[in-house]
């Protein structure tokens, strides 16, 4: 069986087994050895990064970027932007904890028994047993995975959850796609992002500038854009190339929109400037696109039964059974929803309206999909135990609908990145860093 490629809704995981550097032992004392292994690399508020811990982190993105084919950047540059991410890493794990964000086992099951059916296994054990056959530390990845959703419902909570698209932005949004006549077109991207921190002073402003300067200088030079990426950028993306995928261009901001026009697939922009700091996009190749006009729609209420540290998997599924039992025998669907569901639906008697294909997570989906009118279905997701009801379906034209569902996304991906970024340096002038590199 081929190597295992793992996509999932998470950002990229670096999976490749990851050996410590091996060491010339028989010439060093073991004692001033396991010193340099276990030096402390970087303070991070109440917690350390040891170099035992850097060391392994950048075996693991060496041995990805060589499975990606990705030049290797500078050994110190590397290092530098690994420690970057760790240090990040750290601080997002740090304020989960103060602030209550956890994911436990069960819910943790479920994401890996995801990821193991999008990887066409039958269940996680076999999709466990096969990472361990690759050497893949299966305990590690679990945390990884853990991480990986805390930093989630991290970003949608401090983040998105504070978004607002005024119907004015839309309407504007829609209205400067019209003019530049790009409704169909869709485009591969890579990118290179040096970030301005928040209230930067004029100084870091043109140390920015001056890093994002010479990755362009080293791109001009011949140098592959993912090595360059890897080494320069700071989105969370660099170790993979600065690979963005397929984006339509309704969900690329005008000013990357206007650059991307005069460029050939391989070309990279110059330096262009934005409120999160400095970018290189480079246009992989462009293709025309176009959306689904006639879909079906499904018209849906729920009751949801939230999971929390009071609340377990368990009692949950048995309040949500409770509730199932009074309305198989009677009860109002609607007052059931309005008393317990402890979503923000509750009020209108859990009613979704109309959804479409992909607006709800998947397990939600699948089990909606699955329903007849009327019938009535229980499933588990991330946010806890849910009751789903279909009250109707229908095939309909949503072409003007689903632009405007698309501004409202594009305008929202960019709003998103851009506070979040905003979050992550708050988070970052907050904590008190200390390096100690020089102590390898």
């Amino acid at each position: 069986m081929s190597k295992i490629k793992i996509t999932v809704f998470l950002s990229t995981l670096l999976l490749a087994s990851s050996p410590i550097l091996a060491a010339e032992t028989h010439a060093i004392d073991p004692q001033q050895q396991v010193a340099a292994i276990d030096a402390v690399i970087a303070v991070v508020n109440d917690d350390v990064i040891t170099r035992h811990e850097l060391d392994e982190r950048i075996n693991t993105v060496i041995a990805q970027l060589k499975k990606q084919g990705t030049p290797l950047p500078e050994q110190d540059v590397l290092e530098k932007q690994i420690l970057e991410r760790m240090i990040s890493e750290m601080l997002q794990a740090q304020f989960a904890k103060e602030s209550g964000v956890r994911v436990d086992d069960t819910q943790l099951d479920m994401a890996i028994t995801r990821i193991a059916r999008q990887n066409n296994f039958p269940t996680m054990t076999a999709f466990l047993a096969k990472l361990e056959t690759e050497g893949i530390n299966v305990k590690k990845f679990r945390e990884e995975i853990r991480a990986e959703i805390v930093s989630t419902r991290l970003r949608e909570r401090e983040v998105e959850s504070k978004l607002i698209i005024s119907d004015t932005e839309v309407d504007n949004y829609l209205a400067n796609k019209s003019k530049m006549g790009l409704d169909n077109d869709e485009y591969h991207l890579a990118h290179i992002l040096v970030v301005v921190p928040e209230q930067a002073s004029a100084d870091k402003i043109r140390a920015a500038r001056e890093r994002a300067d010479q990755a362009l200088t080293q791109l001009a030079g011949g140098a592959d854009f993912a090595q360059v990426s890897a080494g320069f950028s700071d989105a969370k993306d660099a170790l993979k190339g600065g690979d963005l995928g397929w984006r339509p261009g309704d969900r690329i901001p005008p000013l990357f929109l206007n650059e991307l026009q005069t460029l050939k697939s391989g070309q990279n922009t110059a330096v262009l400037r934005s409120p999160s700091g400095f970018h290189i996009l480079k246009l992989v190749e462009k293709r025309g696109g176009s959306a689904p006009v006639v879909i079906t729609q499904t018209h849906a209420r729920h009751i949801l039964i939230k999971t929390s540290e009071i609340v377990s998997e368990s009692d949950a599924k048995k309040i949500i059974l409770e509730i199932k039992q009074r309305i198989d025998a009677g009860a109002d669907f609607a007052e059931q929803a309005k008393r317990y569901s402890q979503d923000g639906s509750a009020q209108q008697g859990g009613d979704l309206d109309w959804l479409s294909p992909g607006q709800t997570v998947p397990e939600f989906d699948e089990e909606m999909n699955r329903l007849k009118i009327g019938q009535i279905g229980m499933v588990q997701t991330q946010f806890g135990w849910h009751l789903i009801q279909v009250l109707a379906r229908r095939n309909t034209d949503v072409s003007e609908q689903q632009k405007r569902q698309q501004a409202r996304a594009s305008i929202g991906a960019f709003k998103s990145e851009e506070l979040y970024q905003d979050w992550l340096r708050q988070l970052r002038d907050r904590a008190f860093v200390e390096y100690r590199l020089e102590e390898k």
